[in-house]
């Protein structure tokens, strides 16, 4: 015998307490840490105990763990949004890198986790199906609009999609995280508003030259070259 369906508002009630959880937690690991997070003290900024937290988590690590995985599909279910086989592959991918800018600048606690989560050498995000799942389709989608821009002769040069993905989030991420330490040095802040539509730019302008300049040729190879060219 199957047992008896949940009430939905006992359902309703159940995923508003988990969303909470994981608001509270995303704060407290993104400011403290995961080694320096406590349990107790998420349980007593929200509307639960920490016997709840145990309930619908498991464990800290766990509760850590769902921490990661929903900031991490929040920013994938975002990329899905755009449209992009309606788009011609350059808008495509401009569109891609200044969503992919917008977002990191909204979410720096995002940012945070990951950069603790790298102290922990991904010792977490290992222990994650869904993280390998979630983060697949970034990659399948930035393959999708690179197949469309080498078929129609706008891409000029063969890129990994992976690569690509990398070159659009070191820019995004260096220039949240590393603000402050920017400011200290060289005394200019990346995250003044004023700067911003200039940076946003940039990134697009820098992913659109590298896809539509032929990649250069090895220095042997235009020696070579010039070598013959004398004979």
């Amino acid at each position: 015998m199957r047992p008896p369906a949940m009430p939905v508002e006992r359902l309703r009630d159940a995923e508003r307490t988990r969303t909470e959880i994981l608001d509270v937690a995303t704060a407290e690991f993104a400011e403290r840490g995961y080694s320096g997070a406590r349990v107790d003290e998420i349980a007593d900024r929200t509307r639960t105990t920490k016997r709840m937290i145990y309930y619908y988590f498991g464990g800290k690590a766990q509760l850590y763990i769902a921490v990661l995985e929903r900031a991490y599909a929040q920013l994938r279910d975002a990329e899905q949004t755009l449209d992009v086989e309606h788009l011609d592959p350059l808008a495509a991918i401009r569109e891609l890198a200044e969503l992919t800018f917008d977002h990191h600048e909204r979410h720096p606690e995002f940012l945070r986790l990951v950069a603790i989560e790298n102290i922990h050498r991904a010792e977490h995000i290992a222990r994650s199906a869904v993280l390998t799942s979630i983060n697949t389709r970034a990659v399948e989608l930035i393959e999708r609009i690179l197949r469309r821009g080498q078929a129609q002769g706008v891409f000029r040069r063969e890129v990994d999609p992976l690569d690509l993905h990398m070159l659009i989030s070191a820019f995004c991420v260096f220039r949240v995280a590393n603000q402050h330490t920017f400011k200290a040095i060289f005394g200019r802040n990346l995250g003044e508003r004023s700067r911003r539509p200039h940076y946003r730019a940039m990134l697009a302008d820098i992913v659109v030259a590298y896809l539509t300049t032929p990649p250069a040729r090895p220095a042997r190879a235009r020696r070579t070259a010039r070598v013959r060219a004398d004979a």
